[in-house]
């Protein structure tokens, strides 16, 4: 009954993926009534920054549809794409989790998203009610931050085109479909995201291009499953990758 109340309140599950489906209904299998009662659907273009940091954290976040990044201005105020995601997690859960008054990160959406708002207040009213609900999101958190601390390290000690070979690894293991990712976006956004300079962006994709390992389609970068195969060997001759993925 939970699952066809929580389609009513959130219509447009009924048009994404079923991944995306089991994982809202998994993150509120126990929720109240009350709390579906207060969802709030708004739909977001392309770029759109919907949380800033230093702003206060009073409303969670759930991505419905599209991908949003996670991006750092603190370096000379130079914008930094340090993490994209396209599963459902609550934004805002790591402020609530650490008892933060303010927003710790930048998002901004990388496609169209229609995304589901939820006051704090709600927010941490069903938490504090829950405990396997709190559990499970001190998980997440956990998760996350453990997977961008281990990136972090890894980008610090690898250099150049194998830089880009871990980004294409990682981008491939999270949002293939098919066998086949789409990786779009500018050289710009891949030297934002590696830390990289265009021109060695440049010289990296130039690279993978010549060798086979990427497939140039228009401004689109495609990746195949035995492209991903050849770029995941390179990057384990660097580093540990088990066969879950990056560890």
């Amino acid at each position: 009954m939970k699952h066809n109340y929580l389609y009513d309140a959130l219509p447009f599950l009924k048009d994404v993926e079923k991944e995306r489906q089991e994982q809202f209904k998994e993150y509120f299998k126990s929720a109240p009534l009350w709390l579906m009662e207060n969802f709030q659907i708004e739909e977001l273009k392309k770029g759109t920054i919907f949380v800033r940091e230093g702003e206060p954290a009073d409303m969670i976040f759930f991505i419905g549809s599209g991908i949003i990044e996670a991006i750092d201005y603190r370096v000379y105020g130079t914008p930094y794409d340090f993490m994209q995601f396209n599963r459902v997690y609550a934004f805002g859960g790591m402020e609530f989790l650490m008892d933060l008054d303010k927003y710790m990160t930048t998002l901004r959406t990388v496609t169209d998203c229609v995304v589901v708002k939820l006051p704090r207040n709600k927010f941490e009213k069903w938490m504090y009610s829950d405990i396997q609900s709190l559990k499970h999101e001190a998980k997440l958190v956990g998760e996350y931050l453990l997977k961008e601390g281990r990136n972090s390290r890894l980008y610090l000690f690898m250099q150049g085109s194998d830089r880009l070979a871990l980004l294409f690894v990682e981008r491939y293991e999270r949002y293939s479909k098919n066998g086949i990712l789409h990786v779009k976006g500018n050289r710009q956004n891949l030297a934002d995201e590696t830390g990289l300079c265009v021109k060695s962006v440049s010289r990296g994709v130039k690279k993978f291009q010549e060798e086979g390992l990427i497939t140039k389609e228009g401004n689109q970068i495609l990746i195949s499953k035995e492209q991903y195969e050849g770029l995941k060997k390179i990057v384990s001759e660097k580093i540990d990758l088990g066969e879950g993925g990056l560890r």
